[in-house]
């Protein structure tokens, strides 16, 4: 095989969504329109993963032509070519390493493999997709922790479709350790009925997810403090308190995440 020519960061998303799929069903088809169809996705999506790998990759992996008396067509160029056997060849790599595996380690693996500068990654499992109206361009994920907790991601509608979510999808949920505001939790819970209506309902959810914890290890800052506080089931989260404040470790604490600051990834 001759040298590539697209980068090779082009490759990350193989696993995780249906944008190599995409690409396949493009070269297969000659068609964006058709393989938004049979990838179950909205054209706009389609386009959308298109751009995503063609950025990725650095160089142009579809040549579109524009009108005539078919409509107009798509083709992979030389490079998108490429880049498709490039990624069946990871694919059979990958698949040869998970088999030597079983159990927790092997589930564990495709997780460990991601390389991003965001510290919290929490395992979840979508619960529900809301949208205030049908042609909401926005979509609000509803997630499930492991041992109990929900919090909320505010995601794009071509990338809940371009990442197929649906309920009882495994996910993780990533966001910054700077995007959590972590305070001493001093405020009383709802009870099970009202928590349970407010998940339920648009109105009545906030933009703002608060995940109750304890704090597990503290380092003292000039300006703020780096919090790591401990979830139910050992889960970590890493965060960022203001001064002044009397946290100390086992203190109670509650983390404000706002929905928007949650980033989406398959495993």
């Amino acid at each position: 095989m001759s040298k590539s020519v697209f980068s090779i960061d082009a490759l990350s998303h193989e696993p995780t969504d249906k944008r190599m799929d995409i690409l396949r069903l493009i070269g297969a088809t000659g068609s964006i329109s058709e393989a938004a169809r049979r990838a179950s996705v909205s054209y706009k999506a389609a386009w959308q993963a298109v751009h995503t790998l063609t950025n990725l990759a650095g160089v142009v992996l579809v040549d579109r032509a524009v009108g005539g008396a078919g409509g107009g067509g798509a083709q992979l160029t030389p490079a998108g070519e490429q880049l498709l056997d490039a990624a069946r060849q990871m694919d059979a790599a990958r698949r040869d390493v998970l088999a030597r595996f079983s159990g927790g380690v092997a589930q564990a693996l495709p997780g460990a493999g991601l390389r991003t500068s965001m510290r919290n990654n929490l395992p979840c499992r979508v619960a529900l997709l809301m949208t205030s109206t049908p042609n909401d361009p926005m979509v609000r994920v509803g997630l499930t922790l492991p041992h109990g907790g929900q919090i909320t991601a505010s995601i794009t509608r071509e990338s809940a479709e371009l990442l197929g979510l649906q309920p009882g999808l495994a996910v993780l949920a990533l966001c910054k350790a700077t995007a959590l505001r972590i305070s001493a939790d001093t405020e009383t819970r709802p009870d099970a009925a009202t928590a349970r209506s407010a998940a339920n309902s648009l109105s009545a959810v906030d933009s703002t997810n608060a995940i109750s914890g304890k704090v597990s290890r503290l380092s003292r800052g000039l300006l703020r403090d780096e919090v790591v506080m401990t979830l139910p089931g050992a889960l970590q989260l890493v965060g960022f308190a203001k001064h002044p404040n009397r946290l100390r470790a086992g203190s109670k604490v509650r983390a404000l995440l706002e929905e928007n600051a949650v980033v989406l990834a398959l495993v």
